[in-house]
Formats: C-alpha cells, structure tokens, sequence
C-alpha cells in the first residue's frame, strides 16, 4: 500500500481516537457531577416524549428523597400536617403575599392546576409563606380570596419562620432569605416540587438527561407557547400530575 494512504489512514486513527476520548471525558464529567452532587432520579427508562416520559424518584445519597415532617397553621387557622396530604398528589411552593415580582405568576399557575385538577379529589397544594410575622391566617384568607383559591386542599400555611425556612432549605433544597435588598425584602426561587401520594418527591428528567427534580413556576402556560424547550414546566407539570394521580 502507497505511503501515502498508510498515512491517511493513521491519520483517521487519529481523530477517531481524539473524538473517542473527548466523549469519554465528557462522559465520565456529567456522571462524577451527579454522582457528587448525591442527586439522581430512579427510574428504569425514560422516552424523550414528554408524555411517555417516567416520573421517577428523586433520590439522594441513595434515598429516596421524603417530605420530612410538618406542621404549620393554614388560612383557616387549622393546623395541617404533611400527614393530611397522605393519599394525595400535591404541589408543594414558599411563597409570601407581598411579593411584588414572581409569587402572583406562580399563584396564577397553581390556579390553573387547581382549576385543571378541580374533579380530582385526590389533588392539593401547599404554600408555605416566607414572611410568617405578616402572613398571619387572616392575611393568608384574603391572599386567597384575591386569586380565586378554593381548593379545599390547598392551605396556605404559616408559622415559625425558621422551621419554614428549613423546610424549604433542608427539607426540599428550595431556596429562602431574607433580604431587604431583595423585591419586598424577601429572596426564593420560584421553583414547585411535586410530590406523590406516598410523600416522595418525584420528577422526570429533561431533555439532556438531568433530573428535573424542580418545576419552573414563574412562567405561564399561555407564554410556553412562544418559548424554547425548557421553559415547558406547567404543561409538563400537568403530566406529570395526572400519571402520579394514576398509580
């Protein structure tokens, strides 16, 4: 064989080897991450068709990550505990009636879930306010009445403001601070977790594999229509609802 092609085609070895080893490197990086990060979801397969998509487990350290324990007062000045969600699926949201920015949108969602979810009574919300010394049951009453909540499941809850915050913290890795520099003194993600009948925290994973473990509240289902791939968190919510409610 001429020099020439001998050459060629080492060449050839070459990239392919170099193309092998980035996607290797690569590889290994996006698994050391979520292995570290003691983050995954369980699931046995996944198809990237929302509506077929599995909702797995999130899990950590090897756990199935578990709503902990809660007990705070609601709109009515009822107290309601994690254990009144049991036999539900529920949204869970921190949230504060004050807030000037993103908590009337992700109010406005979970109207739109409540309303799509009215004749399933195995439905609910819990929204867990981030400013308890205002948000007493009285203003939580009105809170509600403003934005047309009527579920008898979703109870907008208030209490001690460092047991809120590690519930949102520790309890669901959901950010809180407080902050006078923030809009209304308060900062949070905006994020909902959705949680199964049991009391396990459940997601999908999006379209590059990464668990979603979080849904995006802060964006209407109205504009996802316009948007790009990943913003598609309320409609994906929904899904995601009615097969939890299924099993």
């Amino acid at each position: 064989m001429p020099t020439g092609a001998n050459n060629k085609r080492k060449h050839t070895y070459i990239w392919v080897s170099a193309i092998i080893l980035i996607f290797g490197i690569f590889a290994v990086y996006e698994i050391t991450k979520r292995v570290k990060s003691g983050t995954v979801v369980e699931k046995d397969r996944m198809s990237m068709d929302a509506k077929n998509t599995e909702v797995g487990f999130v899990v950590n350290q090897g756990e199935k990550r578990k709503v902990p324990d809660f007990s705070f007062y609601n709109q009515d000045s009822v107290l309601v505990t994690n254990e009144d969600y049991k036999g539900k699926v529920y949204v869970v949201e921190f949230f504060f009636t004050t807030c000037p920015t993103i908590c009337p949108i992700m109010t406005k969602n979970l109207v739109d879930l409540q309303d799509t979810f009215k004749d399933d009574g195995d439905f609910g919300v819990a929204s867990f306010t981030i400013n308890p010394r205002y948000d007493t049951p009285s203003v939580l009453t009105e809170y509600a009445k403003k934005y047309g909540i009527t579920d008898a499941d979703w109870h907008l809850l208030t209490g001690d403001q460092e047991k809120i915050y590690e519930l949102a913290q520790q309890g669901f890795y959901i950010f809180t601070n407080e902050n006078d520099d923030a809009p209304g003194g308060f900062e949070h993600s905006g994020m909902f977790a959705l949680v199964d009948k049991n009391g396990y925290i459940r997601s999908r994973e999006d379209e590059f594999g990464n668990p979603l473990i979080y849904y995006r509240g802060t964006i209407t289902e109205e504009q996802e229509v316009n948007s790009d791939g990943e913003s598609q968190q309320i409609t994906i919510l929904k899904e995601d609802i009615k097969k939890l409610l299924a099993e």
